[in-house]
């Protein structure tokens, strides 16, 4: 298969996984499928999946230096714009059904609740990667450019202690994206040189 053809199936597989639960979200209301709460499950769905997405995103740099190709990396931005997009979804949710639209509510909340305000910090972080994600802003920016979308990281951490808060019970999901992203976390370059340089064993003189 070319390389052409090989990077269309890995954008394929990314467009799949992307839109596959709007349009679950879309059948399951017009099956009116959606339990007691719709609004609930609405949230919480698009919630699950701005994680999910993000975490996949985060996931591509380690799943290319173990392929050893190039595909990864050139379907992650797509990938984080389709969790900046989830994300938005989840937000607006919330900012129509639960407040109305009301400002005074939404600073309520996020002085009271600190789920509210780990989510929205979350979403803040991510809206400058969101808009600068193009090559024209790449160019731009240039080296500016790689530091500022370091900002996913602290976003990914904002979102997962947003859902790990949120939950009140049963806490192994969300305690399972926390453990997933830690792990993503371990992946970076100065923590493995740091893991690296402890295994060496010490040479004497």
């Amino acid at each position: 298969m070319s390389p052409a053809r090989v990077l269309l199936c890995w954008r394929l597989a990314a467009w799949t996984l992307a839109t596959a639960p709007l349009l679950q979200l879309g059948w399951l209301i017009l099956q009116g499928r959606l339990g007691a709460n719709p609004v609930e499950f609405i949230e919480h769905h698009s919630g699950q999946w701005a994680l999910r997405l993000l975490l996949l995103t985060l996931a591509m740099s380690p799943l290319r230096e173990r392929l050893k190709r190039s595909e990864p990396l050139r379907i992650r931005r797509l990938l984080g714009l389709w969790a900046f997009a989830w994300a938005c979804l989840h937000f607006s949710i919330y900012l129509t059904f639960d407040l109305e639209f009301s400002a005074r509510q939404l600073a309520a909340d996020l002085i009271k609740r600190r789920y509210i305000t780990l989510g929205f910090a979350a979403l803040l972080l991510l809206l400058p990667l969101a808009l600068t994600s193009t090559r024209g802003w790449q160019q731009r920016l240039k080296r500016r450019w790689a530091t500022l979308h370091k900002l996913i990281y602290p976003a990914a951490l904002l979102a997962a202690l947003h859902f790990v808060w949120l939950v009140k019970s049963d806490l192994r999901e969300p305690l399972l994206y926390l453990a997933l992203l830690l792990g993503l976390l371990l992946w970076r370059r100065p923590w493995r040189v740091i893991l690296r340089a402890r295994k060496q064993p010490v040479i004497s003189t």
